[in-house]
């Protein structure tokens, strides 16, 4: 058995004080009704009147409210295989990892803005491979493209500034990367995409000489420029950066390589923003519209969803509440 939605389980948490705070209630109703009258006096007064009714009234709504909750959480049990044929693209994400992406002029730094955008492009993906590349004065493939998404995602979250042991920023680095690679699958029918993430602050390498070999390829590049052209300081945990001379360095976005680069292999450049760090947009806009070819089969477990007998029980407790009265029916004669 298992669950689709295991998240929910967490209200049953919640049910407990509910029992508890609404057997209260009742408690507190019979100790006033008791101040009124004397309990011997309560047939008369209130007759067919039972306070055991109402605590299996308040027990029967609580429940049905338990078995709503397993109902939403999804449980599923018994399974099948079925024959599933896979279809994507290759993605990979060349991220910038150098110093001066911990500017903070996107709040908490460039970087981890950076890392919570790829982490929510992950989500739109359905079948496609990512991979990904670090990148700072050299450039490493830290994950290769994959299908499995949650190892992706590990090893997203290892990446910290610093990761690549050469300083600087070589934008050619990541691209020349990728390209090595790409040349390592299998199938060619699929389109290949690079997302390039950087402040374009580039120091070294030439990008712009690998375009032919990008286009030859059929390697679509899409850049995020990340930071602010007002720029910042970057500061680390010894201080803020200071360059040889002992002057403190201000980073700010460089658009113009990031956008040639883009442009120059059919893809496009967005600069990012709060609230909208833009691998969205180059997702729908862009990478969603392209081919993608025809992987290799598998069987896949198909589990059967369970949840209309847990939905079932609710409904039913339900029926059994509505049909308890508070008031004891009396039999006339």
């Amino acid at each position: 058995m298992k669950w689709n939605d295991p998240d929910f389980l967490l209200w049953l948490l919640a049910l407990l004080p509910l029992l508890i705070a609404t057997g209260l209630m009742i408690r507190r109703r019979r100790t006033r009704l008791a101040r009124m009258a004397d309990e011997s006096l309560w047939p008369t007064m209130l007759p067919g009147w039972s306070i055991k009714r109402l605590r299996l009234i308040n027990f029967l709504r609580v429940l049905a409210v338990a078995f709503a909750i397993l109902a939403v959480a999804r449980p599923q049990w018994g399974f099948r295989w079925e024959k599933v044929q896979q279809r994507g693209l290759s993605i990979l994400v060349a991220l910038d990892t150098s110093k001066s992406m911990l500017a903070q002029d996107i709040k908490p730094n460039r970087l981890q803005q950076a890392k919570w955008g790829v982490r929510d492009l992950t989500k739109e993906l359905k079948g496609d491979r990512i991979g990904l590349v670090a990148f700072a004065g050299d450039a490493f493939l830290q994950c290769p493209a994959t299908i499995d998404y949650a190892a992706f995602l590990m090893t997203l979250d290892d990446v910290y500034a610093g990761i690549v042991p050469v300083g600087g920023t070589d934008l050619a680095q990541p691209l020349e990367t990728a390209m090595e690679s790409f040349k390592k699958e299998e199938d060619s029918a699929a389109d290949k995409v690079i997302i390039l993430i950087s402040d374009g602050e580039g120091t070294t390498g030439d990008p712009l000489a690998l375009l032919p070999k990008l286009k030859k390829a059929g390697i679509r590049v899409f850049c995020i420029g990340v930071g602010t052209k007002e720029g910042e300081l970057i500061q680390t945990s010894e201080g803020f950066v200071k360059d040889s001379a002992g002057n403190v360095v201000k980073s700010s976005l460089d658009e113009g390589t990031l956008e040639r680069i883009a442009l120059g292999t059919g893809g496009f450049y967005v600069r990012s923003a709060p609230g909208d760090f833009g691998l969205e947009r180059v997702y729908q806009q862009g990478i969603a519209q392209l081919q993608r070819a025809d992987r290799e089969s598998r069987m896949a477990k198909i589990w059967h969803e369970r949840f209309q007998w847990f939905l079932g029980a609710a409904l039913l407790l339900l029926l059994a509440e509505a049909l308890v009265r508070p008031i004891k029916k009396e039999n006339h004669r």
